[in-house]
């Protein structure tokens, strides 16, 4: 196949245009349907993080002091400008990630712009409140806590760009992204459709790197929040290095989620909700329900259904609009997968369906399900980010619930059932930060998502995140005399 040219004009952005210091690492971008390097780019040297660090200072500020509503016609025009440009920014993403284009014309750049568009609306809709204390009263303000950094997760590069910079920047801050290694070439498109939509040069960089540019990043004292989207072993690490320094932080991390399948779910429903939750990015999203646990009434029929919809699936060239099913973005994370497949086998599961790498260029594993199973396994236990169902059976609502929450993780959870009581009930009771009823794994602006237990501290998207991108100060008004001891 001919691929486009994805080599960026630099490997940064950085107050206003792109920037390059060759004497980084070379990053090689690997296109994962064929293994093939397609482009080149250099990790940030401590000059280049400086710069970014100095600029952000500098255009913060200023920006915190702009009308508002100002602030959200500039989101709004970029999210005007990503959605004209859809399909080369969809295009851009398939080589980065591997996803199938029909995918990601769907849910990346589309996904990055809804983003732009809500916080831009919200921007002037930043408030306080007001307390009476008899003649006195106060009142609080909802400050931007300065300059942010966002550090991103390979599997959605433009999107997380978005969710994160989006809030940073309607509610006065600056940011500094990181993109994964993996996938470092979308953030830069974001980065300059918010210079031609208006965004003032310094606000919104772009720097590479691997772990020792984000922990430069995370520790650097101009630092005021550190918003992450990564594995929770990642996530603890640049916790642990942020308290240190006592910065605000955003963790969307890992799970390993329970979906509930009962016995009076529309089976078409729970099985099309079991498949975004598991194979929608070659299972590749870290809210993903890869336990799928289903009443023991409706398993053959489940099982039945399931294996008939995976002859759907049609692998190919991802830039070709018919291919619904992507390779891993990474060949290490292939090797990963193959590896718990293994695991899976000598532990005694069955594979009902896929199991192996398929034979082809690239980083392809067959969409897998995986069944006779126990939740001691590792398959169940641990985050595997492949495409990996595990299919458990259980026998009331009771031992449902018990065994999806007995688990580290609680990014997310879903229950599939007609009985409406029962719908509100198990998702009240699932340890979970974000939950979907007969539904699974759909994320508009306007919704909190993110986890609680290990999966994560606070929340992206909705009136939330804005929340977590400033800070209250309170101010008290004295209304009569000050009295004093002497």
């Amino acid at each position: 196949m001919t691929l486009p040219n994805a080599q960026p004009t630099a490997s940064h952005f950085i107050d206003g245009d792109y920037a390059e210091d060759t004497a980084g690492t070379p990053i090689p971008v690997i296109y994962p349907a064929t293994g093939e390097t397609i482009a080149t780019v250099h990790a940030a040297t401590p000059a280049i993080v400086d710069r970014a660090l100095a600029s952000a200072v500098r255009a913060q500020a200023d920006w915190a002091a702009t009308d508002p509503t100002e602030r959200g016609r500039v989101l709004r025009r970029a999210a005007d400008l990503m959605r004209a440009r859809n399909r080369e920014l969809s295009e851009l993403e398939t080589l980065d990630t591997g996803k199938p284009l029909q995918e990601t014309l769907v849910a990346d750049a589309t996904s990055g712009a809804d983003a732009l568009e809500y916080f831009g609306g919200l921007a002037a809709d930043v408030t306080g409140t007001a307390m009476q204390f008899g003649g006195d009263w106060a009142y609080t303000i909802r400050r931007p806590l300065g300059v942010c950094v966002g550090i991103g997760a390979w599997n959605y590069p433009t999107q997380i760009a978005c969710w994160k910079g989006a809030p940073a920047l309607a509610t006065g801050n600056a940011m500094v992204f990181k993109p994964s290694e993996m996938t470092p070439l979308c953030a830069l498109k974001v980065a300059e459709i918010l210079i031609e939509a208006g965004l003032p040069a310094g606000l919104f960089n772009v720097v590479q790197g691997l772990g020792e540019v984000g922990a430069a990043l995370t520790t650097d004292p101009r630092v005021a929040k550190v918003s992450l989207t990564g594995s929770v072993p990642t996530g603890r690490k640049v916790a642990a290095a942020a308290a240190g320094e006592m910065k605000h932080v955003t963790m969307e991390l890992g799970g390993k989620s329970p979906i509930l399948v009962f016995e009076d779910a529309d089976l078409d429903d729970a099985v099309s909700g079991a498949i975004n939750g598991n194979f929608y990015s070659s299972g590749q999203v870290c809210s993903n329900g890869t336990r799928v646990f289903v009443q023991e009434s409706i398993l053959p029929a489940f099982l039945d259904r399931l294996k008939s919809r995976l002859g759907g699936v049609v692998m190919g060239d991802p830039l070709d609009e018919a291919v619904n099913f992507g390779p891993m973005t990474t060949e290490a994370q292939m090797d990963i997968v193959l590896r718990h497949l293994d695991t899976a086998r000598s532990e005694g599961a069955t594979v009902a369906a896929g199991g192996t790498r398929v034979d082809r260029e690239g980083f392809w594993v067959e969409p897998t399900v995986l069944t006779d199973l126990s939740d001691e396994m590792t398959c169940v236990r641990e985050e595997i980010f492949g495409p990996v169902m595990s299919v458990l059976t259980f026998k009331n609502e009771a031992e449902g619930i018990a065994r999806a929450n007995a688990t580290d993780f609680g990014l997310s959870a879903g229950v599939f059932t007609r009985d409406l009581a029962r719908a509100h009930r198990v998702a009240s009771a699932f340890e979970a930060g974000t939950v979907w009823i007969n539904q699974y794994n759909l994320t508009p602006a306007g919704m909190p998502f993110g986890g609680s237990k290990a999966s994560g501290i606070g929340r992206e998207n909705a009136r939330m995140a804005m929340d977590h991108f400033t800070e209250a100060q309170t101010i008290y008004v004295g209304m009569g005399k000050v009295e004093a001891a002497f």
